[in-house]
């Protein structure tokens, strides 16, 4: 049998049972009802209404990711092709100034975790350092 906190309310809770809520209200631990449908295995309600909105908002979600996907590769693959021209005229394997600037680009943008991104766009592109 599966639990859910649930706020006094009848919301979903944000906090552990027994700690006061954003709202100040004490959450508890009440048995939830679990059908067995096959769509509530998929999207975790067996509301239909809610069902049907999470199932339509995850093909969205697998749109972006394939797309993230084709970029992410294409992205890799210009990224060698600039280092190796840039070696074969006699340059250098890296500019640490470009990189620098990618690197502040995506964290403006995306904070701590747009470094991290960055950081894994450059490793794709010219390989670990």
């Amino acid at each position: 049998m599966m639990t859910d906190v649930v706020e006094q309310n009848g919301g979903p809770a944000g906090t552990e049972a027994g700690q006061p809520s954003a709202s100040g209200s004490v959450p508890e631990v009440v048995p939830s009802v679990r059908t067995g449908d096959p769509s509530e295995a998929r999207t975790g309600t067996v509301e239909p209404t809610a069902a049907a909105r999470i199932v339509q908002i995850r093909e969205r979600i697998d749109e972006i990711d394939h797309a993230l996907i084709a970029l992410w590769q294409e992205r890799a693959a210009l990224s060698q092709e600039v280092g190796a021209t840039r070696m074969a005229s006699g340059g250098t394997r890296l500019v640490l100034s470009r990189e620098r600037d990618i690197l502040e680009r995506f964290r403006l943008a995306l904070g701590a975790d747009g470094t991290q991104l960055a950081l894994l766009l450059l490793r794709a592109g010219r390989g670990p350092l």
